[in-house]
């Protein structure tokens, strides 16, 4: 499948910059003092799970479509992971139909399904030959991407990239970032729409991040870089 150019900027900005004014604008992004999983406490906190409307998850499904387009990832199906995924592999599907390119969807079930269609896949099957692009929100240990690698390089298929909506930028287990670190042992490209850096400095930029909390924010990612930075 040839996709057509990416259309990158409009009148209200870059894709980058519309994603960002929905996350701030759906709570995504949240400020204060959180304590994570990894016990490091953050002056930020990402919670994909309040984009819960119809606006909110086509809005995310055309920044993921963008940025397909935007990395010319060429692909004949979009997976997203069980259960999360499941919306936004269909919304991005949606939105790349939208800009001319009409390619198929495909989510997992948890349990095979051994009656009526049966198997794992929903969607667009699977099989030797096909190419796909992975969605998922964010990666916090990497297991829902990596189960998703196996399920689609068993089927046969090609892994052309793995979109997810915000890089953290932090340091791994290593001293890489965890995103290098997925992208290394997968050997896939793993892209995100926006990192933190530049969610931060476009909602400086537009007046809707205080001086104090950008300096804590900068310092925190500074704190946490990874180590080959």
């Amino acid at each position: 499948m040839r996709y057509a150019p990416a259309v990158t900027d409009g009148p209200d900005g870059s894709y980058q910059e519309r994603f960002v004014q929905l996350l701030a604008a759906s709570d995504v992004i949240r400020f204060g003092e959180f304590t994570l999983k990894s016990g490091r406490t953050s002056p930020y906190f990402i919670n994909a799970g309040q984009l819960r409307t119809g606006s909110a998850i086509a809005g995310l499904g055309a920044a993921y479509a963008a940025r397909i387009l935007d990395a010319g990832l060429d692909c004949d199906f979009v997976f997203g992971p069980s259960y999360k995924g499941i919306p936004l592999a269909v919304a991005t599907a949606t939105a790349l139909a939208e800009l001319g390119s009409d390619v198929g969807f495909t989510f997992d079930r948890k349990e095979a399904k051994d009656h009526g269609e049966g198997g794992v896949f929903v969607g667009t099957q699977p099989e030797a030959g096909l190419s796909a692009v992975i969605v998922d929100d964010v990666i916090t240990s990497g297991a829902s991407i990596r189960h998703s690698v196996e399920l689609l390089t068993g089927a046969s298929v090609r892994i052309v990239g793995i979109i997810i909506a915000v890089d953290r930028q932090e340091r791994g287990t290593g001293t890489q970032s965890t995103l290098d670190e997925l992208e290394q042992s997968l050997g896939v490209p793993v892209l995100p729409v926006v990192t933190v850096r530049e969610m931060v400095e476009i909602l400086h930029r537009e007046g809707d991040l205080a001086d104090d909390v950008v300096s804590a924010i900068r310092n925190y990612l500074d704190e946490h870089a990874p180590l080959s930075e």
